[in-house]
């Protein structure tokens, strides 16, 4: 059986879209190559980060479409990371809230995609 152990983001600027997950990751990435990054997480996950124009074959897709999900324990985490992400200038596009699935919020990155932080619902 397999499973997927990476997501690829295409990005506009490499530069900036990995300064922005430095940021917000906390962490530096673990290779770089022209047109592309990749962070690498405890957990075994790895997130690429592909620049647009140079993805093999080409893709007509516009930016954003995705969402990046971060499962964290408790509510404050959640608000935590909110004023935190708040004062880092990423673009809030959903306050903490109550959903169905846990409370959350989201925001983007600087290429439209989705980020959520959650607390799932018990």
């Amino acid at each position: 059986m397999i499973a997927p152990n990476l997501l690829n983001l295409y990005v506009d600027d490499i530069e900036r879209s990995t300064a922005f997950y430095r940021r917000l990751l906390g962490r530096e990435t673990t290779a770089q190559a022209p047109g592309f990054a990749l962070f690498l997480f405890d957990n075994g996950f790895k997130l690429g980060l592909w620049v647009r124009g140079a993805v093999k074959p080409a893709t007509t897709v516009p930016g954003g479409g995705d969402e990046l999900c971060f499962v964290v324990e408790h509510d404050d985490e959640v608000r935590r990371l909110h004023q935190l992400w708040h004062e880092q200038a990423v673009e809030i596009i959903q306050e903490p809230v109550n959903l169905d699935f846990g409370y959350t919020f989201s925001g983007v990155d600087p290429d439209g995609h989705r980020l959520r932080v959650y607390r799932l619902a018990q």
